[in-house]
């Protein structure tokens, strides 16, 4: 036989044997996958949680005196009793915002546009609550912007 006859021998034979012709020197199975008793041993680290998972999260919208949602309005947030303001917002194209605050603390909401009433608004964070929904309706000064 020739070098090429026996090539094209060898060649086929391989063939036969991945497609499982009778005859054909068969393949050994692979080995059953290893039993996962080892990790359910050991003990599981404790899971992450998400940033801010414990803090207050507050959500509100602004409306105008109309009840359209008010766009671009400057929302802030200070602790209570204190005079600086440490969070800040803008509503967006909704009239929404949202803070996310350390719990357990008091703090005071004030909302302030020009020709119209500051609204200002308690938020009791000692009350154990993680979430707070808020709604404010903004009222013209008298004599004030017509805008």
């Amino acid at each position: 036989m020739t070098a090429r006859g026996l090539g094209l021998l060898l060649l086929l034979g391989g063939v036969a044997a991945l497609a499982g012709v009778p005859g054909a020197p068969a393949q050994e199975p692979a080995p059953p996958p290893a039993p996962a008793q080892e990790s359910a041993s050991r003990p599981q680290p404790p899971k992450k949680l998400p940033p801010h998972s414990h803090d207050l999260r507050i959500l509100g919208t602004v409306f105008t005196p109309e009840g359209f949602s008010f766009r671009g309005v400057p929302v802030r947030v200070r602790r209570a009793g204190e005079k600086k303001f440490r969070w800040m917002d803008t509503t967006n194209s909704l009239g929404e915002f949202a803070f996310w605050l350390p719990p357990d603390l008091d703090y005071e909401l004030v909302v302030q546009v020009r020709g119209f009433v500051e609204q200002t608004r308690p938020i009791e964070g000692k009350s154990g609550e993680r979430f707070m929904r808020l709604s404010l309706q903004m009222q013209r000064t008298p004599g004030g912007d017509k805008k």
